[in-house]
């Protein structure tokens, strides 16, 4: 399903930007720990984003912070993976 990792040399704010100016946010797949969630992790299509803020993002329903965020796909490849999930 997902092909070989590129590493990112910016912050997840900066990343979540350069997908929603420059390709299509809603191709995006965003892996979070959600606490009380299956296996404590929540996907969520990146047409689901509603704003990217400094330190988190939301949805309609929740402010995400990027330090939960442990994995970006886009168009099945894993464009960021953060360790130790």
């Amino acid at each position: 399903m997902t092909k070989k990792k590129k590493r990112i040399k910016s912050g997840l704010r900066e990343l979540f930007n350069e997908i929603k100016w420059t390709k299509d946010l809603e191709k995006a797949e965003v892996w979070y720990v959600h606490r009380g969630a299956p296996n404590d992790t929540k996907i969520i299509s990146g047409r689901d984003i509603v704003t990217i803020g400094k330190s988190f993002f939301d949805t309609a329903t929740a402010s995400i912070p990027y330090h939960r965020v442990f994995k970006i796909v886009y168009e099945g490849e894993i464009i960021f993976e953060r360790r130790g999930k």
